[in-house]
């Protein structure tokens, strides 16, 4: 503990000399939309003046899935099976409040609560009346408890290295995250957001490094630096922990795939067996090698397991 808080003291002289020398100002909502507003993505405007920002591929007509993204990232990180599974599905990948272009949202929830009524609210929008539901980090906690709260609603159920469960980390965490929890010191990431800090984060989180390019850090140290995020970040790691989805789990009645990377550092492997002994119709695959984010790093071989759970050809 000594040397934990020895280190977070050093960090903190960084960060102050960063704020002097380096600040890293906030960027205009303008820009970033321009830069990766891509022709194939949209916005809809939610009943409480959120503009949600999404990706949708393959047929309208087909079965419909939806895609959750974990903590910090955004509907990028679902490229892959995107554009895997198009093909006999309707995808549909959103930035989640808080995150991506979506951004800071107007009644400022960024809790587990109101992130599932903002997916509520979006699937009505698109009508999406019954969809299958998957979710990553984050976005696994918030499927889950959509799931939870409308089980008619979802068809079947994917939960990629899940929040939701109670777990132990191991200090694993990734350094942005620590600090983001720290009263006072946090207040500094609202002006100062390092690239390196962004890179150490994905480093945490992803074994197989290849994966890991110049785009997807800049995407991500983009979307951190949009005007509002930082202070919606702020806002969401300062929440209470909220238990629902663990006190509500026997709801969660639709088949279930639970995905994870066997060297998962954030969330560790016990918790996907927590999740498999918790939800009576689930099935665990997992992946060795692999860290967080198995979207990703195994890209073909978790797209193909999804497929085969959906019933896609």
């Amino acid at each position: 503990m000594g040397k934990f808080l020895i280190g977070l003291v050093i960090v903190a002289a960084v960060l102050v000399g960063l704020y002097w020398y380096a600040s890293t100002p906030d960027i205009p909502r303008a820009a970033l939309e321009a830069k990766y507003d891509a022709p194939s993505a949209e916005f809809v405007t939610l009943p409480d003046g959120a503009r949600a920002h999404y990706r949708g591929r393959g047929a309208t007509n087909a079965p419909p899935l939806l895609l959750l993204h974990g903590s910090n990232a955004s509907f990028l990180t679902w490229e892959p099976w995107s554009k895997a599974l198009s093909d006999n599905f309707h995808v549909v990948a959103v930035d989640l409040p808080g995150h991506g272009l979506t951004g800071a949202v107007p009644d400022g929830d960024y809790s587990q609560e109101g992130m599932a009524k903002f997916v509520a609210e979006f699937a009505d929008k698109l009508g999406l009346a019954k969809f299958a539901l998957a979710g990553n980090s984050m976005g696994g906690g918030v499927a889950a408890r959509f799931a939870e709260e409308h089980p008619g609603r979802v068809t079947k159920l994917i939960l990629v290295d899940a929040a939701g469960l109670p777990f132990t980390s191991g200090g694993d965490e990734p350094l942005a995250f620590r600090l983001a929890r720290i009263p006072l010191l946090n207040r500094l990431l609202l002006h100062v957001t390092p690239r390196p800090i962004v890179v150490e984060g994905l480093n945490r989180a992803i074994v197989r490094k290849a994966v890991i390019t110049d785009a997807m850090i800049d995407s991500y140290w983009d979307f951190a630096r949009m005007e509002g995020t930082r202070q919606a970040t702020l806002t969401r790691f300062a929440l209470t922990e909220d238990t629902y989805v663990q006190d509500h789990t026997a709801a969660l009645r639709m088949p279930t795939l639970i995905l994870w990377g066997e060297q998962d550092r954030l969330i560790p492997l016990s918790t996907a067996h927590d999740w498999a002994r918790a939800v009576p119709r689930a099935r665990l695959i997992v992946y060795p090698l692999t860290g967080h984010i198995p979207m990703e790093e195994v890209a073909g071989p978790s797209a193909a397991d999804v497929r085969a759970f959906l019933g896609g050809a």
